[in-house]
């Protein structure tokens, strides 16, 4: 998977899943700031990759999360493993 493809997949997640407009989901789109997600909801999002991936996020992983470039690259990591 590459880059484009996970930034499409995390834009179909977003909007299903958190109601938000996936014009709004870019690389350097903030998951709290510009996307008004909470941390019930980041846990959510984990799940989702997890569910992508079929690897568990490791909470310090998860933590560094701040943008959606962020989450690529963490899934990309996931997916190198």
């Amino acid at each position: 998977m590459n880059d484009e493809q996970i930034l499409q997949y995390l834009q179909e997640i977003l909007r299903e899943n958190f109601e938000i407009d996936a014009a709004s989901v870019t690389l350097e789109a903030n998951l709290y700031n510009d996307l008004g997600l909470d941390s019930i909801d980041a846990v959510d999002l984990a799940i989702k990759l997890q569910e992508m991936t079929g690897k568990r996020i490791k909470p310090d992983d998860f933590k560094g999360i701040r943008t959606v470039g962020d989450v690529i690259a963490v899934v990309q990591k996931l997916l190198a493993a």
